[in-house]
């Protein structure tokens, strides 16, 4: 049976890569990241050190012409979380442009541009896009699914919290999976119905079991065209009308809340702790123990901004240290470097409190131990590396369903 041909855009270190060679049934034929803020492309020189710089491009890809990019069968991506909204031209003979810079619309292009478009995406987002921006709560969402659909997609979604799961780090994160019309998937989807399909028959379903959580699944239609969408959709709405599941076809969304379904082993924060020596500078220094129970614990206070104005701030306190038996905090990319901080982790050992290594990071998102281990990487930068990382578990599973659903 022949291997899935992948296109990954915006790969980072490679955890989509990592997640689908898992299963033995896909084959990324090109690969593109780019980090426009740094002069050295980090992500990139780790990517060609575990991977190989062939059919690699470190290029802007909003710059990279659509007739380099070879043809497959699958797009992924964990693409930057932006200001989606659409911006019209008098220049554009589509009357339609996204906003310069954003990263969806370099997905779009070549999605429209292809000649032959990968009949299947994969892609990942923070699970707050369904709910952005603050003002038109899941715009961003609905400009995507519409920009989709003309296309020629179905898509489907599920917000997939790792930790509900078993895995070892409460990392909520959407999944959307897009179906081309011209897919058996696409027939699938159609033939099972959409409420089947989005809770026992899909891809998401099958690789992540759930139950319906709230009463009755919402409908509703997304219409107009994508600057109608951009001004007006869901305008001054508190709540988004997006679940956390749900499925879009010919125009029409349907949605619910569900829970995750499932029993089987968990592993916790303490399962990927080194059983070798940790090099003493992850130690925190008792000096600074005051400094660090203090960002961890709760605060009521007054504060005075830099303009003279005065504030009550307050927060309630953090698990100080990390609790050990239990699946650990979500890893954000400012885990690295030994200042104290309210959002790192610190676990307690017989040596005393210490900060997490680089290889326990990376065992929280399932990459392999020392996959970011190359000279001129700084422990910090391969810290910041898995905050920007996806669980590759949760990647793996979804492959391998996909997979075995396009060739039953």
């Amino acid at each position: 049976m022949n291997k899935l041909r992948v296109i990954e855009l915006f790969a980072g270190v490679g955890g989509f890569r990592l997640g689908l060679e898992q299963t033995g049934n896909f084959e990324v034929v090109w690969s593109n990241q780019w980090e426009p803020s740094t002069k050295t492309q980090h992500a990139s020189l780790v990517y060609e050190a575990k991977f190989g710089t062939e059919n690699h491009v470190n290029s802007d890809i909003s710059e990279v012409p659509t007739d380099t990019i070879p043809d497959a069968d699958v797009l992924v991506g964990g693409f930057p979380c932006q200001d989606y909204s659409v911006a019209t031209t008098l220049q554009n003979s589509k009357g339609l442009i996204g906003k310069k810079g954003v990263l969806w619309w370099s997905i779009h292009r070549i999605l429209s541009e292809k000649k032959r478009p990968p009949k299947y995406l994969f892609l990942e987002n923070v699970d707050r896009l369904l709910k952005s921006p603050s003002n038109q709560r899941g715009r961003d969402f609905a400009i995507m699914l519409k920009s989709l659909e003309e296309l020629g997609y179905a898509v489907e979604w599920r917000v997939i919290n790792a930790a509900d799961y078993g895995m070892p780090q409460r990392r909520r994160r959407i999944f959307f999976l897009g179906y081309h019309k011209s897919s058996e998937m696409y027939k699938k989807l159609k033939k099972s119905g959409v409420e089947t399909w989005m809770l026992q028959e899909g891809v998401l379903a099958d690789a992540f079991p759930a139950h319906v959580d709230s009463a009755k699944s919402q409908e509703f239609l997304i219409e107009g065209d994508l600057v109608s969408l951009s001004e007006n959709f869901n305008k001054d709405q508190k709540l988004s009308p997006f679940e956390n599941t749900g499925v879009f076809v010919e125009g029409k969304v349907t949605t619910s809340k569900t829970k995750a379904d499932y029993d089987g082993v968990k592993m916790v924060l303490g399962d990927v702790l080194q059983k070798d020596a940790v090099p003493r500078e992850y130690y925190i220094d008792e000096h600074d123990l005051d400094k660090w129970a203090y960002l961890k614990g709760a605060k009521k206070e007054v504060r005075t901004a830099k303009n003279g104005f005065s504030y009550n701030y307050s927060e309630g306190a953090m698990v100080f240290p990390d609790a050990l038996d239990n699946a650990s905090r979500t890893i954000i990319t400012g885990e690295g470097g030994k200042s104290p901080s309210r959002f790192k982790h610190v676990v307690q050992t017989s040596k005393g409190l210490r900060r997490l290594t680089p290889m326990e990071l990376e065992r929280l998102n399932m990459f392999p131990d020392n996959h970011t281990l190359l000279k001129g990487i700084s422990d910090t930068k391969r810290a910041f590396f898995m905050g920007n990382a996806l669980v590759v578990g949760i990647v793996s599973k979804i492959g391998a369903v996909l997979f075995e659903k396009i060739n039953p």
